[in-house]
């Protein structure tokens, strides 16, 4: 396959190119600078401008574009960023998808569209939920419409937190316990969809090569566990104990409206994958953890 990757060098794409290239696929990287090497094709959201043969003989386009949702305090601002830094560029690529017959876009989401769905499980079948973060990915997965309504299959990757060596919630959360400061947030009782980087990669993958999967589609490791589940088995793989509790009013002081986000959560079920057949490589949270704790 011709693969075109928007986003390429977040902490997903990387390892998404570079998985498709060791499965010999053909790889174009869409890039908001001037393109320096034979795979890269300039784009510009800002303007709706993609370079002429960016989309030529691609067989389908993965969109990961979009801001870190936890990287800062959600300030007005910062929240503008997380929905324009989304929203525009996948209308961009939804409608040049559209313009060119591209027969596939599979587009990033999360399982934030279910908003805070506290023990109740959660499917591809389940609605939006009525938070911030709900409406971004409501938002967000609606920008695809043209695409859609053009014959294209459109695949929206509704992922979980990504268990990665590399960055991400690991990222923040390793150096706490390090420091023998790891713990879990308020009562521990929400719950925390993850996925490992590697199964985020290989689903990918597998709904590109499954022509009969459209819609969406949760990302997410099948065993959901909750928050002091998820500390517990952190505080194991790196062989740090996690006593301490981090308290609702700390959190709100530190995070502001984003706190809610660590306080509530998802039960998110992959039934999708399930139901084609997909095979987790690390199905449990532990294996998950252990792999990326050792990389």
């Amino acid at each position: 396959m011709r693969v075109v990757v928007a986003g390429s060098s977040g902490l997903i794409g990387t390892s998404l190119v570079a998985a498709l290239r060791q499965a010999e696929h053909d790889v174009v990287r869409l890039v908001r600078r001037v393109p320096a090497a034979p795979d890269e094709r300039g784009w510009d959201p800002e303007t709706g401008q993609l370079d002429a043969d960016a989309l030529d003989g691609a067989d389908a386009v993965v969109n990961l574009c979009g801001a870190g949702i936890g990287d800062k305090r959600w300030t007005p601002e910062r929240k503008r960023q997380l929905v324009h830094s989304r929203v525009r560029p996948t209308r961009v690529l939804a409608e040049a998808v559209a313009k060119q017959g591209v027969p596939v876009l599979a587009n990033g989401s999360a399982v934030g569209f279910y908003g805070d769905s506290g023990p109740k499980p959660v499917t591809e079948a389940s609605g939006p939920g009525t938070d911030f973060l709900a409406d971004l990915c409501r938002r967000w997965e609606a920008a695809t419409e043209p695409a859609a309504q053009a014959g294209a299959r459109v695949v929206l990757l509704r992922s979980g937190a990504v268990l990665s060596p590399a960055g991400g919630l690991l990222g923040q959360l390793r150096p706490l316990f390090a420091m023998l400061l790891g713990g879990r947030f308020g009562d521990g009782t929400q719950y925390l969809p993850w996925i490992s980087l590697d199964d985020e990669v290989a689903a990918i993958r597998f709904v590109l090569e499954r022509p009969e999967v459209a819609g969406p589609v949760n990302l997410t490791g099948p065993a959901p566990v909750t928050n002091a589940e998820f500390t517990r088995a952190l505080g194991e793989a790196l062989g740090r104990p996690a006593p301490w509790i981090v308290p609702r009013f700390a959190l709100r002081t530190v995070l502001g409206e984003l706190a809610e986000q660590a306080l509530g959560g998802q039960r998110a079920l992959p039934t999708v994958l399930e139901a084609q057949g997909f095979t987790f490589q690390h199905p449990s949270v532990g294996a998950a953890l252990a792999a990326a704790v050792s990389s």
